[in-house]
């Protein structure tokens, strides 16, 4: 078995009704990975079965490893913290809804050393009318704030460098500025059309009013960060 040089995050919260379909849809895709992969879930402070499947998961096999809270942090908290406990070359991202698919991860690999961050677009989205036009407006909040040219940051299918990942700044809304925070640090990013499947399990943590309200309070906390960025390059060192 080769060792893991993308360690897929997956936040999760309240998700037992999504982990064994994980649990079997990661297994089946291990082997056809271009990169070799393995699982980091961030329980996020769940306070159903989920925590002891995670567990029961992990002790089955060692491609799936997890960390957890004390207590419910938030979606931005969790994805940062699976990134700074990643030990791999890049990180990924999915959420436990498997409303993208891993397999996918295979199509934005072949993009990964060109690029700082490859996130998807999803393609054919099945959800309802009013989450699909309130992501549509948060999205277009946000870019007339970052000009990141991204249409989709919302979509749960990311890979990222490591290094850069871990230079990102913790702050709440984190997840909705993953390919801005990158070209705040002169990296690159691209944008692939991804597959996008309806949830047909669990229930959602987000609703109308933190999909417009969230992002774009958000995004003034983006624009102070962005006047306030550090980014410096060592021309020499040592050590």
């Amino acid at each position: 078995m080769k060792q893991p040089e993308l360690a897929i995050i997956i936040p999760v919260y309240n998700e037992a009704e999504n982990l064994l379909r994980l649990q079997q849809v990661f297994e089946a895709y291990f082997p056809l990975a271009k990169i070799p992969s393995k699982v980091l879930f961030v329980d996020d402070g769940s306070k159903d079965n989920s925590l002891q499947m995670i567990r029961d998961i992990c002790n089955a096999n060692p491609l799936f490893t997890y960390i957890s809270f004390e207590k419910n942090c938030g979606l931005s908290a969790a994805i940062k913290a699976g990134f700074d406990c990643a030990d791999t070359k890049w990180v990924g991202y999915i959420d436990a809804d498997l409303q993208t698919t891993p397999e996918d991860f295979n199509i934005l690999a072949d993009y990964c050393n060109e690029y700082d961050l490859v996130t998807g677009v999803r393609t054919g989205r099945k959800d309802s009318f009013v989450k699909n036009a309130s992501s549509k407006i948060a999205n277009g909040i946000r870019r007339s704030f970052t000009h990141d040219g991204m249409d989709d940051t919302g979509c749960p299918l990311k890979i990222i460098k490591a290094d850069k990942a871990k230079a990102i700044p913790m702050f709440n809304g984190l997840h909705r500025f993953l390919p801005a925070m990158i070209l705040l640090q002169k990296g690159k990013i691209m944008q692939i059309p991804v597959r996008a499947f309806p949830r047909v399990a669990g229930k959602s943590n987000f609703h109308l009013w933190n999909r417009l309200a969230g992002p774009l309070s958000d995004c003034f906390a983006y624009l102070w960060m962005k006047r306030k960025y550090i980014n410096y390059t060592i021309a020499e060192k040592k050590l």
